[in-house]
This record gives structure tokens, sequence and C-alpha cells, in this order.
């Protein structure tokens, strides 16, 4: 397997995979018309000729018959060309020494707080390669690119991750709130964000507070919370470094997560190495590895052993890779201590 940059060439392949998301991946809806738009930006963004506020590096996951099997994607920033609109969950005490009433009340602000950050987007596998290394490489990949080119993202970095919703696709959250201003189905909702149409959002929204304790019960207990297909993918990010602040979707109230992006495990432990090829042993490691180049970048994750400043890697992973033993490489154990390999 191997992640490398979309190439429009693959949008047979992306619209396929858009249409088997189901609800909750605004990023990647399944639009023929926009993604063919988001792939030729992707190209551009990988050859330097796009700011960090329009920014999008699209990646695919391709298996040895160079099949399109997964996606994920990372934002240069977010909201400096559109307002990005979260919820950020605070806190409003009402008191009375005289009636001895002291209540303290979850509440709702709608807030822009996380402009300007780059954020992890886009991620999804196949289901039928939903093993092994694979989803760690596809999440974890855009890590190790950030790593190679911290200069093209922000400080820190987010991730949003998928509220909880039925299998019919209706949220809780959105049911009791949402709806009541855009009179519309959560996923038509999801959907016309996914295209770029966010103006909506500020036209309809409300910009006042909003207690919690007018939501529904079940509203009220999906908040910060992820859908079960997501918990793998945010105990991964957790690993890694990020943390759940206090922001939420405003549809689905979904948690965002966050992490300063130097503080990343796999960009702060990343190092730059000199590949060896030969017999990594019985004993190596998993590693993610990415050969330093950004247009052209490709990246693995394979079993491979530090020897005195060089990388050992088996010579099926320096093909995967196109390198020769003494190329440079920078690479980073798969997973941290902490995580289950």
């Amino acid at each position: 397997m191997i992640v490398r940059p979309v190439r429009s060439s693959d949008l047979p392949a992306l619209i396929e995979l858009a249409r088997s998301t189901g609800a909750g991946l605004t990023t990647l809806p399944a639009n023929e018309e926009r993604l063919a738009h988001r792939v030729g930006w992707a190209e551009k963004t990988f050859r330097g000729d796009a700011g960090r506020g329009d920014a999008d590096y699209l990646f695919v996951l391709e298996d040895d018959d160079e099949k399109v099997v997964g996606i994920s994607a990372v934002a240069g920033a977010v909201g400096l060309r559109e307002p990005w609109y979260n919820y950020r969950v605070g806190l409003t005490v009402s008191a009375s020494q005289e009636l001895n009433i002291y209540r303290e009340i979850p509440t709702l602000f709608l807030a822009n707080d996380l402009t300007g950050n780059s954020e992890l987007c886009s991620l999804f596998l196949h289901a039928d390669y939903r093993n092994g290394l694979n989803g760690r490489l596809l999440s974890k990949a855009r890590m190790l690119f950030i790593a190679e080119f911290p200069e093209l993202f922000g400080t820190k970095t987010i991730a949003e991750m998928r509220g909880i919703s039925d299998e019919q696709g209706h949220s809780p959250f959105w049911e009791s709130l949402g709806r009541h201003f855009f009179k519309m189905e959560f996923s038509q909702a999801d959907y016309l964000t996914g295209v770029g149409n966010r103006a909506f959002i500020a036209e309809l929204m409300p910009k006042f507070p909003l207690y919690s304790c007018f939501l529904s019960e079940a509203a009220r207990e999906v908040i910060g919370r992820v859908h079960v297909s997501t918990e793998p993918a945010l105990a991964m990010l957790k690993a890694e470094g990020f943390s759940y602040q206090g922001y939420v979707d405003i549809f689905d109230a979904g948690p965002a997560i966050e992490c300063e992006t130097s503080k990343i495990r796999a960009v702060r432990d990343s190092q730059a190495l000199v590949l060896a090829v030969g017999t990594p042993g019985d004993d190596a490691t998993p590693f993610l590895i990415h050969n330093r180049k950004r247009e052209d970048c490709r990246v693995t994750a394979a079993p491979a052993r530090l020897a005195a400043g060089t990388l050992v890697v088996d010579p099926q992973t320096a093909k995967r890779l196109r390198l020769s033993a003494g190329d440079q490489v920078r690479a980073v154990q798969l997973s941290p201590a902490r995580e289950s390999i």
C-alpha cells in the first residue's frame, strides 16, 4: 500500500468512494463537478500554486495494483476565505442569594475561534481494506507530510469528528436545534456545506448563546460524542496528542479535537534518515516512511529497523517508495508505545 497525492485520473474511483461514505463526510460529497474541481485544486496545491488559506492536500491510498481504496486530506488553513463555525461549549451561572438558587447552565456559543488552523479531513477507507496497517497509514501519512513541510501549515492542527446519527442519518442534535432554523434534513445541510455553500449558516443560525437545557435530552447526550464508526479514528488521534477542548460541530455536535502541530507525536518524533535496503529482521517495528518529496510524495508503512542513522527496509518497501539505497527518507514509528499495534 502507498499513500500519494491525488491525480485527475483518480476521479472515477473517488466518486465511487464518495457514494459509499454515507452522511458525515461533508468534505467529500458525491458530486462529480465538485470533486473534479477539488482534485484539480489539490494538484495545484501540491505544485505550490495555492496560498495556505486555499491549500487542499488531498491524498489517496492505492494498493500494488494501483487501485485507489481510500482518501485523506489536510487543509492548509480553515476559515481564511469564508467563516468557519463551531459551537464553543461554555457555562452560564445564575445565582440568587435571596432565593437560595444557584444554577450552572451549559451554553453553546457560536464561534469562529478555530479560524486559521490546519485541518485533518476527508478520511475514508473502503470497507474491504479496513485491516492491517491500512487505516493508520492513510491517516498518519498526512502527519508525516506535515512534518516534512511544516512551513505550509498552521501552528495548530484540528480534526472535526463525525457526531452521532442513526442508521437513517438522523442526528438527535440536528432534530432538536438545527431543523428549527434551517427547515431541511440533516443530510441536505451536511451536503451543502460539503459543496462549499456555507453562507446559509451565517444567514440562518442564531447569533446569541443557546442554553443546552432547552434541547432534548437525546440532543444533550450527544454533545461532544463521536459516531461509533469514528471511535477508532478518535482513539488514534488522541494517541497522537489530540484532545477535545470544548468545540463541537454546529450540525451534529461531534467534537473538534486539536493539537499544536509541532507536538503531534508523528511530527515531533519523525526524523530524516538514509535508506538502506536489506532484511529488517524478525524484530522489525512498523514504521511510517515518506520519500521527502512534495508533488511526487509517496508514503508507506512497513517493518523497518534503525541502524547507525539508516533505516533498513526490504526491497519491496523501497520499490513502493520509488527510492534506492542511500536516498533520504523521513520516518517515524507507525504507532506510539501506548497505542496497540
